[in-house]
């Protein structure tokens, strides 16, 4: 049964939340936002429904790996994971230190971009990870030609550290302090990269696991 693991209030765009998936009921819903052409850097486009919920179950069953669903005001409107990346997608590719957690999010696609949108999603799943006390730092590792996203995480503190290479892509690892997090997202700070993220860019760079 899917259980809510956080509650967040934007102060503009109102209530955000995360709940555990419901692999076998959720996996349609997901395949219409990873299939669709917004979402290619997520790497599944050519993923069916099926495969889709094999993904999802393995990550369900893996002890370094989760994912939830987000909603906004009630209604499904974008995917989270969390991971270890000292076991998961960085092992040998970043300096781990104890308190590291990994993010991927991907907002639904949409024909009616809400302004803000984009940066209160990351806003929210960022401050679910540092409601965790053990959570020191948050690093990810989104595709180089990514742009858009760049310039999204440099809104909410992160620092750029290098590009690295993976199986599927060229990454631009960076990291974000709590400290530098709680900086950037004071009362008062306007977003800076709205009109690049308004389309519903993701945030994650994502491949099947075939083993």
């Amino acid at each position: 049964m899917s259980q809510f693991a956080y509650t967040r209030h934007d102060r503009r765009l109102g209530e955000f939340a995360l709940r555990t998936l419901d692999v076998a009921a959720d996996a349609p819903l997901l395949h219409r936002w990873v299939a669709h052409p917004k979402a290619a850097f997520w790497l599944m486009q050519d993923a069916d429904v099926d495969a889709v919920a094999v993904e999802y179950q393995r990550i369900a069953e893996h002890p370094h790996h989760e994912a939830y669903l987000g909603l906004w005001r009630g209604e499904p409107a974008f995917l989270a994971e969390r991971y270890d990346p000292a076991h998961v997608e960085l092992v040998g590719l970043h300096d781990a230190r104890p308190g590291d957690v990994g993010m991927h999010f991907l907002c639904a696609p949409t024909d009616t971009p809400v302004a803000g949108f984009t940066r209160a999603v990351i806003t929210t799943v960022m401050a679910w990870l540092f409601a965790d006390p053990a959570s020191e730092r948050v690093v990810v590792e989104p595709d180089v030609r990514n742009t858009a996203v760049h310039a999204l995480n440099a809104a909410v503190g992160f620092e750029v550290i290098g590009p690295i290479t993976k199986p599927e892509k060229t990454a631009l690892l960076s990291i974000c302090t709590r400290q530098r997090f709680l900086a950037a997202t004071e009362p008062g700070t306007e977003p800076a990269t709205d009109a690049a993220v308004a389309a519903g860019t993701e945030a994650k760079e994502h491949h099947l696991d075939h083993s």
